[in-house]
This record gives structure tokens, sequence and C-alpha cells, in this order.
């Protein structure tokens, strides 16, 4: 086809590029995201904000966004990273993560590409 391109994927064969998921509107503080967590009555979404804090420091191409009600952590405008609080847990999501190594095995998810670490109070 022309105009495509390929490259090698995580399982070594060759095969088409994917898009990148971009949100073009991430900017580098978004004030909906402070908002977010400090809602009252929200206490998953302040055990998931150190995380987010790290997600902020990685770099400073890092932009942000609350894409489907939930802060997201993006490299530029690629999304890499996000936090969402349950009333059970919090997730510390990852866009990319079937990609990484999870030696320790705390990775949940069965997708193509996102994986997610469950954090819940009183384990670790």
């Amino acid at each position: 086809m022309a105009g495509s391109s390929s490259c090698m994927n995580q399982t070594g064969k060759t095969g088409p590029v994917e898009a990148v998921l971009r949100f073009p509107s991430a900017v580098q503080r978004d004030a909906r995201i402070t908002k977010w967590f400090a809602e009252p009555d929200y206490e998953l979404r302040r055990m998931a904000e150190p995380w987010w804090e790290r997600m902020r420091a990685c770099g400073a191409d890092v932009r942000e966004v609350l894409h489907d009600n939930y802060p997201t952590a993006c490299v530029e405008d690629a999304p890499f990273a996000y936090v969402r609080a349950f009333s059970a847990h919090a997730n510390v999501g990852f866009f990319y993560g079937a990609f990484l190594g999870d030696r320790a095995g705390i990775l949940e998810g069965s997708g193509r590409r996102m994986r997610h670490v469950k954090l819940r109070w009183g384990s670790g």
C-alpha cells in the first residue's frame, strides 16, 4: 500500500505501524486536574496524587489533559500514563504498559497495549 510503513513490533515480527493516540489539547498544567484531586469525598484520588506528581516530573515535555474525566500525562501530546479512582481502589495506568518489563508481575490488564497497577489502602 502506498504511503504505509512497517516496523518491528513487541513480538519481533514486522507489521504495519499503528497510529499513535494523541491529545492535542494537552497543556503544561490543566487546572481541571487540580480540581479533580481536590474534590471532597474522593480519598482514593488522594492516594493516586503522589503517583500523578511523579508523572508530572518526568520531563520538561510532559503535558496533561483531563481525558474521559481522568488525569492523563502525555509526552507533548502523546499519552503515556493516567490515574483513576474507583470506590475500592485507584489505578495508575500506562497507555503502552503491555510493552513494559514486569518482572514483579504487578501490571494488570489483558488488552493489546494498556496495563495498570491497582492501589488499595493497607496493601503494599
